[in-house]
C-alpha cells in the first residue's frame, strides 16, 4: 500500500535517486536540490515502504498563488494513477486560493493537467532563465 505524506522525511540520496530514475537534471545537483525541497511551501511524496516513488512541490504566497513546479513519478510505478492522486491532493489543500498555477517542462504533460481541471493560459507563454551552464 502507497503511503503519501507531507512530511520532508526523505533524504537526499532518495530525491536525487527519484529525480535520475524520469531523466531530471536536478538529480545532478542533490545538495541543491534537497535544500530546495526543504524550503518549499509543500512538498507532497509517495512511497512504496521505504522507497520514495512520487514527489510534487508546490511554491505558494499563503492566500492567493500556489505554483505546482513538478510531480514526478518513478518510472516502474507510472501508470498507476499516482501523479493524478497527487495533483487531487494539491488541488484540495489550495483549494481556497485564486489560483493554482503549473508549468509543464514538456508539453506532451499538457493533457495530463488539463484532464485534472487546468486549462491552458489562452495568452500565456511559459518562460524561463537557465543558469546551468553558470555552475
Amino acid at each position: 500500500m502507497l503511503k503519501y505524506t507531507e512530511q520532508k522525511i526523505f533524504t537526499q540520496e532518495q530525491v536525487q535517486k527519484l529525480f535520475l530514475s524520469v531523466n531530471w537534471i536536478s538529480g545532478n545537483y542533490p545538495e541543491r536540490l534537497y535544500k530546495a525541497l526543504m524550503h518549499s511551501s509543500t512538498v507532497l511524496t509517495v512511497w512504496d515502504d521505504e522507497k520514495l516513488v512520487g514527489i510534487t512541490r508546490v511554491l505558494d504566497d499563503t492566500e492567493m498563488l500556489a505554483q505546482v513546479h513538478y510531480v514526478i513519478v518513478h518510472p516502474d510505478y507510472q501508470g498507476k494513477g499516482i501523479a493524478g492522486q497527487m495533483i487531487e491532493y494539491i488541488k484540495e489543500k489550495y483549494k481556497n486560493f485564486l489560483y493554482i498555477e503549473g508549468m509543464p517542462e514538456d508539453k506532451k504533460n499538457v493533457p495530463f493537467y488539463v484532464k485534472h481541471g487546468f486549462s491552458v493560459m489562452e495568452n500565456g507563454a511559459a518562460i524561463q532563465i537557465c543558469n546551468l551552464d553558470k555552475n
